[in-house]
């Protein structure tokens, strides 16, 4: 049985969302069934991890530049600390704090055997390790060969025989996805909501994070309401008016029925970015095709039950009480309220002058293109990520993108509102072309503006999964960085009828935003 105390006293498990080595699984080996794993793991560095199946654990290898297919070609591999059984199918997200944080993709799998049947852990004790694997990448012949130590580590060279599985020039970056989940390690990155469940068969290892949907009688029970009646959703009673309304335009247009409908399901994964924080309500009480108009004060006739926050600073005339939506039902009543847009403050009620999130709002003019936006948000992208930012973008239902940068307590809207106005002007003058920055909307000749003014107390961007005021019923939908390269990326791409199919393929990319407290570094 191989150690594991090495591989436990550098892990955190109420941290990581790595394997403890509880189990002790043994009888692949037991029926003659030896596996091994290939992961890419994108840490520090990225490199993969090479692990047999000997004794009860992995034995573990990091080859930096990766197992290869080609006999002419070498490889460094590092022998690491053994890995419990269970890490043989783990695909996940290691938080960045914790040892070998970064993300990882079970790159390829398989079993494998000793050559000539010798027993491997003799092998090992004389520094040589020949193993037939049979993978969905790697097949045949694998020879491992100790070359020295530096420093604590073993130093071994990786090897691929010269048989018929032998590929001269074969490039594993050349084949990046996951043998388990077909995904690449930037979407497993992008994409918190997936979890990897150890020790299951493939096709029910991935476990949705988002929260319970809302069940399906409940949503019924919308459906069979007449024109107006009482609804129990979110243990609450929600009396429900006008049912039939149409509120956005559309083939078929858009009921308020179907609207409703739509933010009970929505409003469990929405409610991390509004909770806690005061939200300013656009409402459309006679649909999208009319006149809106902002309301903020919580109205006398409002449940009592509703979460709700006084403004202690607030001047005579100006709003005194603000709905906060604490719970999903809360979204609800606004929703039927007319509320077809929802913008939380950005900063939460308990420190109203200090932000959570920093906002890029890249603005486009009428002259500016669809491609020339994604220049710009690619832009903030590189930027960002030289900076060692996290951030998300997300597309606006309408014509726009943004940008959410999560930060730390104790910053100020004057200093978030600084950097963000130095970071767009850095990118900016990449592409002076497209951007201008002149405050008046008529003064800019059409071109876009990189707008960091809303980085201010009480001004507010449209909240992730919230609707817009237009036909069809667009949505405002957060994205994974790669998506900026997807041809078909559209800001109005998504409606109320197609964005929940995308939620439970792709998961929500914001997630990852959730309790990131970073600095913002310093651009030069």
């Amino acid at each position: 049985m191989g150690d594991l105390a090495t591989y436990r006293r550098k892990r955190d498990f109420r941290r990581t969302p790595e394997p403890s080595g509880g189990r002790t699984r043994q009888d692949g080996e037991a029926s003659g069934e030896r596996r091994f794993v290939v992961q890419r793991h994108r840490a520090s560095r990225l490199h993969y991890d090479l692990r047999f199946e000997i004794d009860g654990v992995l034995v573990s290898w990091a080859v930096p530049k990766g197992p290869t297919l080609d006999p002419s070609v070498k490889r460094m591999a590092v022998h690491v600390e053994d890995h419990p059984i269970d890490y043989i199918d783990f695909e996940g997200v290691i938080p960045k704090d914790e040892y070998g944080g970064g993300d990882v993709i079970v790159w390829d799998a398989g079993t494998w055997e000793p050559a000539k049947g010798e027993d491997p852990a003799a092998q090992l004790e004389k520094g040589e390790l020949h193993a037939e694997v049979h993978g969905e990448k790697l097949r045949g012949r694998l020879v491992l060969v100790r070359r020295g130590e530096a420093g604590d580590k073993e130093q071994w060279l990786l090897l691929h025989k010269k048989d018929r599985h032998a590929v001269e020039g074969w490039d594993p970056e050349q084949h990046p996805r996951s043998v388990i989940s077909g995904r690449t390690n930037e979407e497993v990155k992008a994409d918190p909501d997936k979890l990897w469940r150890s020790g299951v068969p493939a096709e029910e290892a991935e476990v949705s994070l988002l929260p319970d949907p809302v069940s399906e009688e409940t949503i019924v029970a919308l459906e069979e309401l007449g024109e107006e009646g009482t609804w129990e959703i979110f243990d609450r009673t929600l009396k429900v008016t006008n049912l039939d309304k149409v509120l956005f335009p559309g083939d078929p247009p858009v009921t308020k029925r179907e609207f409703l409908a739509y933010v009970a399901r929505a409003a469990p994964i929405s409610l991390p970015y509004l909770e806690g924080r005061a939200i300013n309500l656009h409402r459309y009480p006679d649909g999208a095709e009319t006149k809106g108009f902002w309301h903020k004060e919580l109205p006398k006739h409002a449940p009592d039950w509703l979460p709700r926050w006084d403004n202690p600073e607030a001047d005579p005339g100006e709003t005194q009480t603000y709905l906060v939506v604490d719970e999903p039902a809360a979204l609800l009543w606004a929703a039927n309220f007319g509320a077809l847009e929802w913008h939380p403050w950005t900063s939460r009620t308990t420190a109203m002058h200090e932000p959570t999130y920093a906002l890029v709002d890249l603005d486009p003019g009428e002259r500016t293109s669809w491609d020339e936006l994604l220049q710009l948000a690619r832009l903030h992208r590189t930027a960002l990520e030289h900076l060692g930012v996290t951030a998300r973008a997300k597309v606006t239902g309408k014509r726009g993108i943004q940008i959410w940068i999560p930060i730390r307590a104790g910053y100020s809207f004057d200093e978030t509102r600084a950097w963000t106005e130095k970071l767009s002007k850095t990118v900016g003058k990449v592409l002076p072309d497209l951007v201008s920055w002149k405050w008046e909307k008529k003064a800019r000749g059409g071109l876009a503006r990189l707008d960091y003014t809303q980085n201010a107390i009480n001004k507010t961007l449209v909240a992730p999964y919230s609707t817009r005021p237009a036909a069809e019923a667009p949505v405002s939908v957060p994205i994974g960085w790669d998506e900026l390269d997807d041809p078909d990326l559209r800001p109005d791409r998504w409606t109320i009828r197609t964005v929940l199919d995308r939620l439970e393929r792709r998961g929500d990319p914001f997630r990852t935003l959730l309790g990131v407290e970073q600095e913002l570094p310093e651009i030069t």
